[in-house]
């Protein structure tokens, strides 16, 4: 318990700490006091064992016969809800839950009855989620298997993600199955995505319809007219007419008759006033009277 007072920073937080004393050597007063004299922001939340038993994270934790054995703890609150089985998620989502749950019992050094009673808690929270029991039983097989063999080869696998819209998915990650590359699922409903604000792009004056002006770009006369497509779509019409030499519309008339020129979209095409138009059974498209004055 002993050691110097060193200057440090302490990030904010919860951290949870296990502390394991012999009673008979020192009292619970004390390590209080040293532990809340390590550093001025370090609040002691103490919780303390009852009948020889403590909860720490995710283990019961207790004292029997001079020995520590734990168990697996689930706090009150704890709900058995995973992802279901008829839901439209890849199956390794679907069982990532219960590899988990499976790979802790076997890994943890529970004796026979609690981990008998810890197989039929992950059995009942299968069962709830419509998680077929053969499923269930095959993979529990297969993480046995491979905590048995205690293998320590190192995984020299490069992974990867797909996005997972269909089971036609598989169609492509099978081609991948006797590689060294290993696949990875990510679905389209994750919560960010489903939150997240949509970017508005500005609109601009080209991408909208209502009353235009066009300027000759030799002699800068203008032609006023009005259309329910966008600008741009409007300025495309006019410089096609003027390419394939068809006097369609006066601004085309009056550039191929006088072989003046016609600019750029920028510097040659302004909106005067926004229209807002609706569209029914089919676009509709009209003009105002033109002049080139």
């Amino acid at each position: 318990m002993g050691g110097k007072e060193v200057d440090c920073c302490v990030p904010s937080g919860w951290f949870s700490v296990y502390v394991y004393f012999d009673k008979t050597k020192i009292n619970l007063h004390t390590v209080n006091t040293y532990i809340s004299s390590i550093h001025s922001n370090i609040k002691l939340n103490a919780t303390y064992e009852e009948q020889n038993s403590i909860d720490f994270l995710d283990l019961t934790i207790s004292c029997q016969h001079k020995k520590l054995e734990i168990d697996i703890y689930r706090k009150p609150t704890t709900t058995d809800t995973t992802i279901n089985f008829l839901s439209n998620h890849p199956i390794e989502q679907k069982m990532a839950a219960y590899r988990y749950h499976i790979t802790r019992m076997h890994l943890l050094p529970l004796d026979p009855d609690k981990k008998h009673k810890e197989w039929m808690t992950i059995q009942t929270i299968a069962k709830n989620n419509n998680i077929p029991q053969q499923l269930l039983q095959k993979l529990n097989r297969q993480i046995q298997q491979k905590t048995d063999q205690n293998s320590e080869k190192k995984d020299n696998k490069i992974w990867t993600t797909f996005t997972y819209h269909s089971p036609k998915i598989r169609t492509i990650t099978n081609m991948f199955k006797n590689t060294n590359i290993g696949i990875a699922f990510r679905t389209t409903t994750m919560l960010h995505q489903c939150i997240r604000p949509k970017k508005q792009t500005p609109i601009t004056d080209h991408e909208r319809s209502g009353v235009y002006k066009i300027t000759c770009n030799t002699c800068r006369k203008a032609y006023v007219g009005q259309t329910s497509h966008n600008q741009e779509a409007r300025y495309q019409e006019q410089t096609r007419y003027i390419k394939n030499n068809d006097p369609c519309s006066a601004y085309a008339l009056r550039i191929l008759n006088n072989r003046h020129e016609y600019g750029n979209i920028n510097d040659t095409m302004t909106l005067l006033k926004l229209i807002y138009c609706f569209h029914l059974n089919r676009c509709t498209y009209r003009h105002c009277t033109t002049t080139m004055n």
